[in-house]
């Protein structure tokens, strides 16, 4: 495995970003996901475009219903640093 080296980030992804990746991976439209959560859709649209913070209560909510830890959408470019090589 030495000969291979870790992926590099790309692109960087917002917390919206990753909510609409997600729901969108899942096959899920938002007013499907707003039924599940009870978030409203046009807030769900303002969070998936960066208009309203995601906050941690609406993270766990909306991993409950995308089957996710909290962690995914709250820090989405988040990279372990201090991992070490094998």
């Amino acid at each position: 495995m030495k000969q291979f080296r870790p992926a590099k980030k790309r692109i960087a992804v917002s917390a919206g970003e990753s909510v609409r990746i997600i729901r969108e991976l899942q096959g899920l439209s938002q007013n499907q996901l707003a039924q599940r959560t009870g978030i409203p859709q046009a807030t769900l649209s303002a969070i998936e475009n960066d208009r309203v913070r995601l906050g941690v209560e609406r993270a766990k909510v909306l991993a409950r219903a995308l089957k996710c830890h909290p962690a995914v959408l709250v820090f989405p470019g988040w990279e372990d640093h201090l991992q070490t090589a094998a």
